[in-house]
């Protein structure tokens, strides 16, 4: 991927916090060759991290077109995605352009815009109580998603009262990294020298506020419509930390924030502005501005889980980036389709099996066996999780399979089958009795592949009633299921 430090101001702000980083006793000249074939983040240029750039997601915003294969640009072809904007606004296709070196994000004033005739949130486009309010902005989407890494741009908002939004969403999930505001008319949540971030909850009833984390940091030493500044958050597992010209800034962690963590499934990134109607409505005056970004880019830490992509434990939908996002996907959504789909469990299993915000390894969720009682009997036969057809996508070769298995005191079902459907690899069953009890255990066996798996292989759980114990089956979560190659 073609990449550079862009400007000198680039240069020395990099030199400088080496110096500070390593210590300076004379000038160092950057290798720029280097920059061009290895950039790294600004909160860690030794890369300590060990991070991998995502290129699919990542863009230096090079050319003179923005990178369709890499992003969405809402009202492209008359297709907007999710929303059209945040009314009065309305996003255009036009708006977005690359020049220079950045992606610049436009929003002017256009009475001759053919709005669209529709409310959302409270307002009409191009209208504001009544009077014609014709501001045209612009907004991308990155097509592909990820889970977990850090996420960083270097942008300058514009000088109006206008957003600067860089943000992702997810299932049920959604980290604004930040909103920014050159000129606020209003005094509220965003001022011109103020960096706000917050992680909203859409899981469903997903009824407004939907904030669970909530950052402002005030009083920049500059107005953000006035300067290039780097921003970045680091995304894990079990943490969130945000950074500002590499400066960590806020950190906070899944045990602080407790059952309000939701950063659990993988997202897209945005670029966009709007209008944020609390804050009044821009000056036609200070029309037309610019959200300028010099650069988006995106670093991961590699994972030998071959399952990463597919399984995302049972935090939410085994995703097929292969086929187009649907534009009405909403990230509350939790309907099937042929881009996400979820674990399979038929009716009759779903009295005993079911994915729950319970105990778990990792994340917030798992599968729980629910056991049963003193006067109660397995009414079925056998009981099955499986994957959705497709949802393996495994090359030929040794593995180690491993999973995570917290099982209860008292009389569990014998053995725990695994298949892997459509495949010619096979399994072991688990010995359920030799495991320790009330504390998260992992499971590992070797599994062979003599080919790549086919469309239609599936992983499947399995419990049989000839092996549950007539009365009082002890209770049973699976978590984090990952696939290592020898």
């Amino acid at each position: 991927m073609k990449t550079h430090l862009k400007t000198s101001l680039s240069s020395s702000i990099f030199l400088f916090f080496i110096c500070l980083t390593v210590g300076c006793k004379s000038q160092i000249t950057i290798n720029k060759e280097s920059q061009i074939q290895n950039p790294m983040p600004f909160s860690d240029p030794q890369n300590t991290g060990g991070w991998i750039l995502n290129e699919d997601i990542s863009d230096e915003f090079e050319g003179t077109d923005i990178d369709e294969s890499k992003w969405f640009v809402q009202g492209k072809r008359g297709d907007y995605y999710i929303w059209k904007g945040r009314a009065p606004s309305q996003f255009a296709p036009h708006n977005v352009n690359v020049e220079d070196g950045k992606l610049k994000l436009k929003t002017q004033w256009e009475p001759d815009f053919n709005f669209a005739e529709e409310e959302y949130a409270g307002a009409y486009y191009g209208i504001f109580e009544d009077k014609p309010m014709p501001v045209t902005t612009a907004g991308i989407i990155s097509k592909k998603r990820f889970l977990n890494g850090y996420m960083e741009v270097k942008s300058k908002a514009g000088n109006a009262a206008i957003t600067a939004a860089f943000w992702a969403i997810g299932y049920e999930q959604e980290l604004d990294v930040y909103e920014l505001m050159g000129k606020p008319q209003l005094e509220g949540n965003i001022r011109e020298n103020w960096f706000k971030s917050t992680v909203h909850d859409w899981s469903p009833p997903a009824v407004r506020p939907t904030r669970v984390i909530e950052y402002t940091k005030k009083d920049l030493p500059y107005r953000v419509a006035d300067e290039f500044h780097v921003y970045g958050a680091e995304w894990g597992v079990d943490y969130l930390t945000l950074f500002i010209d590499g400066e960590q800034v806020f950190h906070v962690t899944q045990d602080e924030v407790g059952t309000d963590w939701v950063l659990n499934n993988p997202m897209e990134v945005w670029l966009d502005s709007e209008i944020f109607r609390w804050l009044g409505m821009p000056d036609p005056n200070d029309l037309p501005v610019e959200f300028e970004v010099e650069y988006m880019r995106v670093w991961q830490k590699p994972t030998d889980n071959v399952l990463a992509k597919q399984f995302f434990g049972f935090e939410g939908p085994i995703l097929n980036e292969k086929v187009p996002r649907p534009l009405t996907l909403l990230p509350e959504s939790s309907v099937p389709d042929e881009y996400q789909k979820f674990w399979l469990i038929d009716s009759s299993s779903a009295q005993y099996l079911q994915i729950v915000k319970e105990e778990r390894a990792s994340g917030v969720n798992s599968l729980k066996f629910t056991g049963y009682g003193k006067n109660e009997t397995m009414q079925v036969d056998q009981l099955v999780a499986q994957t959705p057809p497709g949802s393996l996508q495994i090359p030929a070769g040794e593995y180690a399979l491993s999973m995570q298995i917290w099982l209860d005191q008292g009389r569990e079902v014998e053995r725990l089958h695994l298949v892997l459907d459509q495949t010619d690899a096979t399994l072991k069953p688990i010995e359920l009795g030799q495991l320790e009890r009330r504390k998260w255990v992992t499971v590992t066996q070797n599994v062979s592949f003599s080919q790549a798996t086919n469309a239609n292989a599936q992983f499947r759980i399995e419990l049989r009633k000839s092996e549950a114990p007539e009365t009082k089956a002890a209770k049973m979560y699976i978590d984090d299921i990952t696939l290592i190659k020898n």
